[in-house]
C-alpha cells in the first residue's frame, strides 16, 4: 500500500513539473498560507534555530526572517520538482555561473575538484553544472532514502543534466575509479549536515552556537589534493540565482588539519548571516550536544 501511494506521489510531482513556473508560484504561494499558518511547518525548531544564532535580533526580526524563509521553502519545493521536466535553456538562464573559469581551468589542467556548498537558496539547482562544462564528471553526493519510489524521484531529479549522484558510503571508491580510469571528476559536497554521534570527530562555533562539522570534504580533498572550491549561491529574485565559485584552498595537502574545514564553515556562516531567509532553518541542526 505504501509502495502504491508512493507512485501516486512520483506522477503527482511528474505532473506538477509540466507546469510554468508562473503556475507553480502562484502554487507556492497558496502552500505558504497551509505551511506558515495552517500546519505551522517545524515552527517551534524555527524558532530556537533563530533565536540561538541571532539573540542580538528582535523577536519581530527573527519573525520576518521566519516568514520570508516559509516563502523560501516553499518556492525550493517546486523548483526542485521542476528539475524533472525544466529545459536545458531555462534552467541556465535561471541559474547563472558568474565565473565557471574557476573550475573549469583545473580542468583543463587535469585536475579534479572537490565542491562544498550549503542548504542554501536551491542547492538542488546545482546539478545544472555539467550544461556548461563536458570536461568533467559532476558527482553530487546525496544520502539514501528509505522509501524506494521516493529514493528514485531524487536520483531522477539530480541526475537530470548528466550529474551522476553517487551515496556517501561509495564517495571514495567511485573517485579511486575515477582516478585510476585518468577520469576528471567534480564532487560535490553539502557540508552543513548534522552527524551522528558516532561520526562526531570536530566541534566549531557555528551561528553563535557549539556544532559538530563533517570532516568528510577536508578528508578528501587532503587525500588527492584537490583543490576545493565553494558554491555561493545567491538568490536574485523568485526562480533566479546567481552562483559564484569561490577557491577556498588550491592545495589542501599544504593545508595544517581543520583549516579547510575551518575555511567552508566561516564561508557559509558568512553568507547565512548576510541573508538568514534562505538557508534550511527548520533542519535540527543541533540535536547534538558536546
Amino acid at each position: 500500500m505504501r509502495t502504491f501511494f508512493s507512485y501516486i506521489v512520483y506522477g503527482f510531482v511528474w505532473l506538477l513539473s509540466l507546469m510554468p513556473f508562473r503556475v507553480l508560484y502562484i502554487l507556492s504561494d497558496f502552500n505558504y498560507l497551509i505551511l506558515a499558518h495552517v500546519i505551522r511547518y517545524r515552527r517551534r525548531v524555527i524558532d530556537i534555530n533563530l533565536k540561538n544564532s541571532f539573540p542580538e535580533k528582535s523577536d519581530e526580526e527573527r519573525a520576518a526572517i521566519r516568514k520570508a524563509y516559509y516563502h523560501h521553502l516553499c518556492d525550493y519545493f517546486i523548483e526542485t520538482f521542476k528539475l524533472l521536466n525544466v529545459s536545458e535553456e531555462s534552467i541556465l538562464k535561471r541559474c547563472v555561473y558568474e565565473n565557471p573559469e574557476v573550475l573549469t581551468d583545473f580542468f583543463d589542467e587535469g585536475k579534479s575538484v572537490v565542491g562544498i556548498m550549503g542548504h542554501y537558496c536551491n542547492w538542488e539547482w546545482m546539478v545544472s553544472f555539467p550544461l556548461i562544462d563536458s570536461k568533467s564528471t559532476f558527482l553530487p553526493i546525496y544520502k539514501h532514502l528509505h522509501n524506494k519510489v521516493m529514493d528514485k524521484l531524487f536520483y531522477n531529479i539530480r541526475a537530470r543534466f548528466g550529474a551522476k549522484p553517487v551515496a556517501k558510503k561509495d564517495v571514495l571508491r567511485r573517485m579511486v575509479e575515477a582516478r585510476r580510469d585518468g577520469k576528471i571528476t567534480f564532487t560535490g559536497f553539502v557540508g552543513d549536515q548534522t552527524p551522528t554521534k558516532s561520526n562526531i570527530h570536530y566541534w566549531t562555533n557555528f551561528l553563535n552556537q557549539e556544532t559538530p562539522i563533517f570532516l568528510g570534504v577536508e578528508k578528501i580533498a587532503r587525500k588527492f589534493n584537490q583543490p576545493v572550491v565553494f558554491f555561493n549561491m545567491n538568490k536574485v529574485k523568485r526562480g533566479h540565482y546567481v552562483v559564484s565559485l569561490e577557491l577556498l584552498c588550491e592545495n589542501p595537502k599544504d593545508s595544517s588539519e581543520f583549516e579547510i574545514t575551518e575555511m567552508h564553515t566561516r564561508f557559509l556562516e558568512k553568507v547565512i548571516q548576510e541573508n538568514p531567509a534562505y538557508w534550511l532553518w527548520s533542519h535540527k541542526r543541533w540535536k547534538h550536544k558536546r
